[in-house]
């Protein structure tokens, strides 16, 4: 019989918690380690969910995707696309198994809204507006869950001061979310298996700072202190029901797309740009404000930038942009003269930060889309970037759209479970370009050569 693997994708899921800190509190993650072979799983860059599933199930990089974040820059333009199903123009492992005859079943993995078809069955992501839109392939399938689970959850708002409206939120989501897969486990007409969850998620972000004793927010004894650790133990709980739904030649992956860690607050890379002279700004912007709302004076600003856990730096280059002003031959001393400057930025007691500053062509094999031209850690992405301006500091204690407790983190998990056998093995320099030739090697199916992973043996 023709092994089957099932992926089960934890966004976000932190190896320091799943692998140490909260290790015996997750009885069927523990039998899963000793049964197979597990380690930290290096993310891309960036490590952020858009690019980084598509980066682990098609086993290119963000360049080669020309994904290099939820939104991206049109050609020839200052206005923004938002990624989407239809911008992934490179095969996942569902589509080459569909070639082989197999069938897959894909349930939230992100892009995947707008379903595209699929030889099995496919239910779309949390970037979904809503669930009155068509969000299964094949597009009666909607009806059926509906009828059984209810209206579609998607996702949550997790940036909001009601905490406990939160909490109970993610737990109705995360509980629909595993029915619906056990349901579709149970119909057994697949050979690939592949779900996100992005509860976990969600739950970093909005209750990181109530258990991270080394967070600057945290307050001891607080009522929220265990809420990460009780919803790891209701995932490990779920996981341990569909192991039960499976039978010994079923392969399972327990993956994530990155980890977590404090955020120490945000840096305001707009403020900072438009303080060194690259940005120029008519009048004077309220407090807060979005850049793309504001009059920019493009005829003086040599660059601008975007926020979010990482920045993306752009380059006002004439003949590329509609106003640029940067000549190409002035191109590379005004990214190099910037690039040197956003290393050297300190923190707002002027202690040194741990600052990384990529150029995309200098980091990936291909570059497609409309890349930035600079990629930037702020302290190693403890500081994430505010990309919103009109403040009278470079330094925000709170995210600067709502709040925020944690930022990502290069690492995510990677277990890969065999039931019949005892491994119990820990691997080193497992990436994520690893996983879809991994897969593809368990079915039996010669890896494309255009993948840049490896395959992960035991």
């Amino acid at each position: 019989m023709p092994k089957k693997v099932l992926i089960i994708g934890l966004d976000c899921a932190a190896p320091e918690l799943v692998f140490e800190k909260f290790l015996d509190d997750l009885p069927t993650i523990k039998k899963m380690l000793s049964h197979g072979v597990y380690g930290k799983l290096k993310s891309c860059i960036p490590p952020i969910t858009i690019p980084a599933w598509m980066v682990m199930m098609t086993s290119r990089d963000p360049g080669t995707l020309g994904l290099y974040g939820f939104r991206h820059k049109k050609s020839y333009s200052y206005e923004t696309w938002i990624a989407n199903s239809k911008s992934i123009k490179h095969k996942t492992i569902w589509d080459i198994i569909s070639e082989k005859g197999l069938k897959s079943c894909i349930v939230g993995v992100p892009p995947s809204y707008p379903p595209k078809p699929v030889n099995g069955c496919l239910v779309s992501c949390f970037i979904t507006p809503d669930a009155e839109k068509d969000y299964t392939y094949p597009k009666e399938l909607k009806n059926e869950l509906e009828a059984k689970f209810g209206k579609y959850i998607f996702d949550v708002e997790f940036r909001a001061e009601e905490r406990d409206q939160v909490l109970e939120r993610i737990y109705e989501m995360t509980k629909q979310h595993f029915q619906v897969i056990k349901y579709l486990i149970q119909k057994g007409d697949w050979t690939l298996f592949a779900f996100v969850e992005i509860g976990l998620d969600r739950i970093h972000h909005a209750f990181w700072k109530f258990f991270d004793k080394e967070h600057p927010k945290y307050v001891p004894n607080n009522k929220y202190e265990n809420v990460i650790r009780e919803y790891y133990k209701y995932l490990d709980k779920e996981i341990g029901d569909l192991l039960g739904l499976l039978d010994n030649d079923t392969i399972v992956l327990v993956v994530s797309d990155h980890g977590a860690k404090q955020m120490k607050g945000a840096f305001c890379i707009n403020q900072w740009l438009m303080q060194e002279g690259y940005l120029k700004i008519k009048g004077n912007p309220e407090r807060g404000a979005r850049l793309e709302d504001t009059q920019i004076d493009w005829s003086q600003t040599k660059a601008w930038g975007w926020g979010g856990y990482y920045a993306r730096i752009f380059i006002n280059v004439e003949g590329r942009e509609p106003q640029g002003t940067v000549t190409p031959e002035d191109y590379e001393k005004t990214l190099g003269e910037l690039a040197e400057k956003l290393k050297q930025i300190r923190g707002p007691n002027g202690e040194k930060l741990d600052n990384k500053v990529y150029k995309p062509e200098e980091i990936y094999e291909e570059l497609n889309g409309d890349s930035p031209d600079l990629i930037v850690y702020f302290d190693d992405l403890y500081w994430r970037s505010a990309g919103t301006i009109g403040y009278e500091t470079l330094y925000l204690s709170e995210n600067d759209t709502g709040p925020d407790d944690a930022v990502h983190s290069e690492y995510g998990i990677f277990i890969l479970y065999v039931p019949t056998k005892k491994l119990g093995l820990e691997l080193e320099n497992i990436n994520i370009l690893d996983v879809a030739p991994t897969v593809l090697n368990i079915l039996g199916i010669r890896v494309p050569k255009e993948m840049r992973g490896k395959i992960i043996t035991w």
